[in-house]
């Protein structure tokens, strides 16, 4: 409990304390009047003071006025205990709001506690604290056992185990050593790690993390704008109704008194106050949000969480998405084997991309003497060089017919790379990748248990590799040999064929799919953990390679999605329902205040169980 909750919880107990005393007190009406001024002012005042606030400011409507215009009327007709008893059961109402959406926002600081608090490094030969913020790239930092990563860098010396939990909600440490990047907010367990800092604080992984999960709130559903909409109008509409209701029915019914009236529109006014739908609402967001990240799930906002309950189709990448993105070299053909090797991984030396680093890890180049020039990547064919003033072309048929090179073309499964040097063919490496373990059953399960409606791959891959690929998981749809404009071209298809509001999620990996990840209707990242890329690009990044995190993901939003219904309709369902009787002077004061409070926190427990989601997966 907060020190705001505590004073209000001390002023909470002296009001009732003063009721007691005022009513078996043997004082005169005046003095009782002054003294339940008195106490109402103690535990009514600060409403009273942002109601006028809010008045100067412009903003009249909100459920201080509300509160203040129904306890001074209460007064007014003489209704004093009644005034004081409202305004105190509306603060211990705020109160309880108050602690539980604190309690709320205090797990999902928990569940993301990854913020570094510091980082050492070594001076005269001993190690000194300094502010994370205070470093630079290349800079040397120690850590600890027990200590968080302060920020992203390759380790240099020591080896340890990992705890990745806020991160990747990953429960198995992670082993690493020398050459190894590590991320910032992971948690050394047992060696002492010397590391060298790749990215400045502000671009380091907990730091985007956190201004991510922080930021999300910025980034409304349909279901929070109608909410702000909704009070926006609803308000002030309930205070004309309340004027009506006070001032018309004597006018043409003889028994009812205007002091009658006032009092069953001060009621009135009571009970409309929007309370439980202006926090519920958004604190079920955010707990859907705050128990995704749990689960290492990253939501850029409410929004998206609304889109992904709303996906019927997921399109994916192959490559690192379906695939484990690991090639192997598992067939070489050449007729001057050890010649075409070496030109191949020469040429690919250069590149990053999967196919590369099979290529060079597979060749393993010792004394690289050659001169290497004119290096050129050619998106979706392959690499252009000169080796030592030969012209040397590695890559795919394409690249192969474009430059009028003569060869046999080879149709195996697997990616084949030919190899030609001053337009001589020297012969193909074949390279081969393998689906991630659990992919087609989770695939299966997200069609049987969350209703998916169509999966499709798209690759730059060759068809028979693709189709192969696509049966073995069970995707429905293949389109192959794609260069990225052209997946842009296919997203934009499938995205008009979509019908009745169905949204369309595209799933990368993150290096290369940018262009696809901003298109879709959701974008999601995945095993992306570190990528600029795709954390700038996709709506939602799964912080490791899992690919039934989606699952997760989907059961996460539909889950929220239904709770913010519930908090809606049963808030609304309510307050219609006491309106009505406070209208028709069945339900007093008092009564209404309870339904307001009740509802109030009804709502907000049920939003907090968007925080719990272990039963999920």
């Amino acid at each position: 409990m907060t020190k705001k909750e505590k004073k209000e919880l001390i002023k909470i107990i002296l009001t009732v304390f003063l009721l007691i005393t005022i009513t078996i007190l043997p004082v005169i009406d005046m003095i009782k009047l002054i003294l339940y001024i008195f106490t109402y002012l103690l535990i009514g005042y600060n409403v009273i003071l942002k109601a006028l606030r809010n008045i100067v400011s412009g903003q009249v409507f909100d459920e201080n006025f509300l509160m203040t215009i129904a306890t001074i009327g209460a007064f007014v007709t003489g209704e004093n205990l009644e005034a004081v008893l409202v305004m105190l059961l509306y603060q211990i109402g705020e109160l309880f709001n108050s602690y539980a959406v604190g309690k709320s926002r205090k797990q999902v600081k928990e569940l993301m506690d990854i913020r570094p608090d510091y980082a050492n490094i070594e001076k005269n030969g001993k190690l000194v604290k300094v502010d994370p913020e205070e470093l630079n790239i290349n800079d040397l930092i120690v850590v600890k056992p027990g200590e968080k990563i302060p920020l992203d860098g390759i380790i240099i010396k020591g080896e340890s185990s990992l705890d990745t939990t806020a991160l990747t909600g990953e429960s198995i440490p992670k082993r690493v050593s020398q050459n190894d990047n590590v991320l910032s907010g992971c948690i050394n367990k047992t060696g002492l790690l010397t590391i060298k800092v790749t990215k400045k604080f502000e671009e380091s992984t907990a730091s985007k993390i956190l201004d991510l999960v922080e930021n999300a709130s910025s980034k409304k559903a349909k279901a929070e704008n109608f909410i702000t909409k909704f009070a926006k109008y609803y308000t002030p509409i309930v205070v004309i109704l309340a004027l009506c209701l006070a001032f018309i029915p004597p006018l043409f019914i003889k028994d009812l008194t205007i002091l009658e009236c006032i009092h069953r529109a001060m009621t009135f006014l009571v009970i409309s106050c929007p309370c439980a739908l202006v926090i519920s609402v958004p604190l079920g967001f955010f707990g859907g949000i705050g128990g995704a990240s749990r689960q290492g799930i990253l939501i850029k906002g409410s929004n998206y969480l609304e889109t992904l309950a709303n996906t019927k189709t997921i399109v994916f990448d192959k490559t690192g998405t379906l695939t484990e993105g690991k090639f192997q070299v598992i067939e070489v053909e050449s007729k001057e084997k050890d010649k075409m090797l070496r030109y191949a991984a020469l040429a690919e030396s250069f590149s990053k991309h999967p196919i590369a680093l099979a290529i060079t890890d597979y060749v393993k180049l010792k004394n690289k003497k050659e001169k290497l020039t004119n290096v050129k990547e050619i998106a979706g064919k392959g690499i252009s060089i000169k080796i030592d003033g030969k012209d040397v072309l590695v890559g795919n048929e394409k690249l192969l017919k474009e430059n009028k090179i003569e060869f046999e073309s080879v149709n195996k499964v697997g990616t084949i790379i030919y190899v030609a040097v001053e337009k001589n063919y020297l012969g193909y490496l074949v390279i081969a990748d393998k689906v991630k373990e659990g992919v087609p059953k989770i695939l299966k399960d997200l069609k049987e248990k969350e209703q998916m409606k169509e999966f499709i791959m798209l690759t730059g891959d060759k068809t028979e590799i693709a189709n192969e690929i696509a049966k073995e998981v069970g995707v429905d749809k293949v389109y192959s040999e794609l260069l990225p404009q052209d997946k842009v071209d296919k997203i934009e298809k499938i995205l008009q064929a979509q019908k009745d509001g169905k949204k369309v999620a595209f799933v990368g990996d993150g290096m290369n799919d940018a262009p696809v990840l901003t298109r879709a209707d959701i974008g999601i990242a995945m095993g992306a953990l570190g990528s600029d890329a795709a954390i700038e690009a996709a709506d939602v990044v799964i912080m490791n390679d899992n690919i039934s995190k989606i699952s997760t993901a989907i059961k996460i939003s539909k889950r929220t999605i239904s709770i913010v219904k519930q908090n809606i309709y049963f808030a609304i369902g309510i307050k219609l329902f006491f309106l009505l009787l406070g209208a028709l002077g069945v339900a007093n004061m008092m009564e209404a205040v309870f339904a307001d409070v009740g509802v109030s926190v009804i709502a907000i427990l049920n939003s907090m169980r968007a925080l719990n989601t272990k039963r999920l997966n």
